[in-house]
């Protein structure tokens, strides 16, 4: 009797390549833009789960997420906030163009601060930004309104927030390369 093949297994969200067939960076929405609630992938479950609700007023700018197959300096995958015109449901995988950076440093109560940085992207299936190919491409002030929301997010949970500087798409390619090598050697090493 023939036996029956098992099951195949997806690859997790997080485990998925950073890059599509076109050379766009592929991104994980986990929180849509204009929502309270703030969601956090976790790749035990391969699940969105609901990690806090911000206060009446506070909403999230743009879609945010995260880079699969990367890992930053404070050990979860890259965060990256994507422009585009409406919302994408969370654990929408969509394709990119990094514009930027904002370079930043996170800290919790009683502990040293850690690097934190913000990668900004465009969708590639944006109207309204689809001209932008840099930060200084985004209307005025913009990008200090970002740092804004992140230092008042931060600021809600105990936690500081700081921008180190904003850097455009050469040094956001180079983080999402670190974070690709940093993710490929922490996996050797399971």
């Amino acid at each position: 009797m023939a036996r029956k093949a098992a099951p195949a297994r997806h690859t997790i969200l997080s485990e998925i390549a950073p890059f599509d067939s076109e050379k766009n960076l592929r991104v994980v929405i986990e929180t849509p833009k204009g929502s309270r609630n703030k969601y956090s992938y976790d790749p035990s479950c391969d699940c969105l789960e609901l990690k806090t609700v911000l206060p009446v007023g506070m909403s999230f700018p743009y879609d945010f997420g995260f880079i699969p197959s990367t890992l930053g300096e404070d050990g979860d995958p890259l965060d990256i906030l994507v422009l585009m015109d409406s919302p994408v449901v969370g654990g929408c995988v969509l394709a990119a163009r990094a514009i930027g950076v904002i370079e930043a440093e996170q800290k919790e109560e009683s502990k040293d601060w850690f690097r934190n940085d913000r990668l900004i992207a465009v969708a590639v299936h944006s109207r309204t930004h689809e001209g932008a190919h840099s930060l200084k491409d985004l209307r005025a002030h913009l990008v200090e309104e970002i740092i804004s929301f992140f230092e008042d997010y931060n600021r809600l949970h105990g936690k500081k927030f700081r921008s180190l500087g904003e850097h455009g798409p050469s040094r956001a390619h180079a983080l999402v390369e670190k974070g690709r090598a940093r993710h490929k050697k922490h996996r050797t090493k399971k």
